[in-house]
């Protein structure tokens, strides 16, 4: 990693400096996922400069970098997260007297806040239920997850971070309490639908002896039995059962499961307001992308003007 450093002409780059980032990530004071995500970004931005001889960036360089990005068959996501990176860091060098903030400003990429994942409907997941054999201790597992997925709007990480212990009892209710996307501690809950904690004790009694700190689903592997599992094997549980079902399509994946809850909710009277809370989405704005999908199925322009040309 080379350094930015001042110069009686300006700054140039040409000291060699491996603690830069380290000390840029140290001031961020982020979430590790987000330091891995600064650090690939800034590395790719480090390496475009060496590539074309930028000692000196200026906002034009900058400029260029976005367009390569944009060229190189990036997605607008990833050039948007790899341009606030760039940003994060000239503001901060900025701060530290090491350069001029050259990047204030600068754009990343438009980005699409709609739903790149499809959604189920209610029939099509009844039918992945159906397939699911419950008999079994897999089976068990694998439709409990399912079912607190699909009712309970659970991302991946949320389905691996919950403990057996992080269910309780709330007045008659029974909830399960998670640990939400960028969040340190378990301070949300979502409740527990009756059919939903059927499906969790009868797994949790085919599995036998378990501590409260034990992960709530486990793994069955022969390597790692009963160990915590992973966000990846969450991933590919879900996406065999919608392919047992005859489900198979790149545009339905675990996640689908949550856009599923979110939709089956207002399409049987749920507010926005009652889906973001379901969700746990700070954001109004992006429960509304829900709304504008209910929005636009309720809509029948298209059968009215077919009436009445036809009919």
């Amino acid at each position: 990693m080379n350094e930015l450093i001042k110069a009686d002409t300006g700054y140039m780059m040409n000291t060699v400096n491996p603690d830069l980032l380290a000390r840029f990530i140290a001031f961020l004071d982020t979430s590790p996922k987000t330091i891995a995500t600064y650090s690939r970004a800034l590395k790719q931005f480090f390496k475009y400069l060496a590539d074309n001889g930028i000692t000196a960036p200026a906002r034009a360089d900058i400029l260029t970098y976005r367009e390569q990005l944009k060229a190189s068959g990036h997605r607008p996501a990833t050039v948007q997260s790899y341009i606030i990176a760039v940003r994060q860091f000239f503001k901060w060098a900025a701060s530290e007297g090491i350069c001029p903030d050259v990047a204030q400003n600068i754009k990343g990429a438009p980005v699409d806040r709609e739903h790149k994942k499809d959604y189920l409907t209610s029939r099509q997941i009844k039918t992945v239920f159906a397939g699911i054999d419950g008999g079994t201790l897999t089976g068990a597992r694998d439709y409990a997850i399912l079912a607190v997925m699909t009712t309970g709007g659970l991302r991946t990480i949320e389905v691996i971070r919950a403990d057996i212990d992080d269910l309780r009892a709330l007045g008659d209710d029974t909830v399960l309490y998670v640990q939400g996307k960028g969040h340190a501690e378990k301070g949300a809950y979502i409740m527990i639908a009756p059919p939903t904690e059927k499906a969790i004790r009868e797994y949790l009694k085919l599995r036998g002896r378990a501590s409260g700190s034990d992960p709530l689903f486990a793994s069955v592997s022969n390597n790692s039995a009963g160990g915590r599992m992973t966000t990846r094997s969450i991933s590919r549980i879900v996406k065999d059962r919608l392919i047992t079902a005859g489900l198979d399509s790149t545009r339905l994946t675990a996640h689908s499961l949550r856009h599923t809850c979110a939709i089956i909710n207002m399409a049987n009277g749920g507010t926005q307001e009652e889906t973001q809370q379901l969700l746990r989405h700070t954001n109004p704005a992006t429960t509304q992308i829900y709304t504008r999908i209910m929005d636009r199925a309720r809509n029948k322009s298209e059968a009215r003007v077919a009436k009445a040309i036809f009919g």
